[in-house]
């Protein structure tokens, strides 16, 4: 197979930029050429630090708001973005141009298809973001969720996949990865996550519940995102004498170990933290961001419960998390039963999927061998 060069468009999240990251090893490891074009928003740059093998390069872009100030800033850096992306593709003269939306996907994808490059784009949620349903028909393939439709585009430009993991996204039995995090190896963790941006309300949602959460002797392994707090520890003692802990951690290089040693995340809906959790076999209670742009992680999270992979609480009834969290976190016949249905929804290997597929997308002869 001859060596070809691609363009990832991945930047804005975490959820858009890990399964770009997860396409590039692959393509890298099979001889190809990759360029990954990311956001040039803090939590972009943190996550690409540890991906020195890989070519990133930040783009201009801004996300689409209403609001004057934000729509004329938006406007503003979607011309930058058109500009720079004429440049960047007249530089690496790419075979192909692959999208994972968001607002810093737009630009190359249209600058792409004027200038004859094939398109594919990958879009996780449910609904489709904005960014696909209108760049869709550019595409020669879309990559879509089991289940999920786009009106107006073609069967045959539709293949349904999941989400592509990381290489490292692999399992460690809980005692190791425990004791490779400085963890208490007894007991119940539990694990929140709130997306790569952090989410105040499980972070105060720990400091005002850690008392009950230590009679309980629960550890507590919080990801605060990078914008909320510096890493802090909380230790008290439980009435039997032993120290529960609460760590409260902005970012994580370690995430593998996190999830390998958790017994029950509480977790934003992301597609990107669902496919992880489903990889890891972790039973979570799903609690979705309320304002996530068509309302896409409601729709993330009722897929995982209605496949029996987890629980939904919705943001309005927070207040009914520490009996959720009880009610699951010891009863383990019940967790077994989570991380059986994980289980089968993972027996899918989508990034295989994708990457047999791009095979048979056609070329345009200028960029063909």
């Amino acid at each position: 197979m001859s060596s070809k060069t691609y363009v990832i468009s991945c930047g804005g999240t975490g959820g858009h930029l890990a399964p770009g990251i997860a396409l590039a090893e692959a393509l890298t490891n099979q001889g190809h050429k990759c360029h990954l074009l990311i956001s040039k928003k803090k939590v972009d740059a943190r996550l690409v630090e540890k991906y020195t093998n890989l070519d990133f390069t930040p783009m201009p872009g801004a996300p689409f708001s209403l609001k004057p100030h934000k729509l004329i800033r938006f406007v503003v850096q979607q011309l930058m973005g058109m500009f720079f992306a004429f440049w960047f593709l007249n530089r690496t003269k790419p075979d192909m141009i692959i999208g994972f939306g968001g607002f810093s996907s737009s630009g190359m994808i249209l600058v792409g298809f004027f200038t004859g490059r094939p398109i594919v784009l990958h879009e996780a949620n449910r609904p489709p973001g904005k960014t696909i349903r209108l760049l869709s028909g550019f595409a020669q393939r879309v990559y879509l969720p089991e289940g999920v439709a786009l009106k107006g585009i073609p069967p045959q430009t539709i293949r349904h996949c999941g989400f592509p993991l990381r290489s490292e996204m692999q399992r460690t039995a809980r005692e190791k990865a425990r004791q490779e995090l400085g963890l208490d190896i007894e007991g119940k963790l539990l694990l929140l996550i709130g997306g790569s941006q952090g989410a105040l309300s499980f972070n105060h949602w720990v400091n005002e519940h850690f008392d009950q959460l230590c009679k309980e002797h629960i550890n507590v392994y919080c990801i605060t995102g990078m914008m909320k707090n510096q890493a802090s520890l909380l230790e008290k003692t439980s009435p039997s004498g032993r120290k529960i802990k609460a760590y409260f951690v902005p970012f994580s290089d370690q995430m593998p170990l996190v999830f390998s040693a958790a017994d029950l995340a509480i977790s934003r809906a992301g597609a990107g933290t669902i496919a992880e959790l489903t990889r890891f076999r972790l039973p979570s209670i799903l609690v979705p961001y309320p304002h996530s742009s068509d309302n896409h992680q409601q729709g993330n999270a009722r897929f995982l419960e209605r496949q029996g992979g987890a629980v939904v609480l919705d943001q309005q009834h927070i207040d009914r998390l520490y009996q959720e969290v009880m009610d699951m976190i010891f009863n383990d016949w019940f967790l077994e039963q989570l991380r059986s249905n994980l289980a089968r929804l993972d027996e899918q290997d989508s990034l295989s999927l994708i990457l047999k597929d791009m095979q048979t997308i056609r070329l345009v002869p200028e960029y063909a061998d």
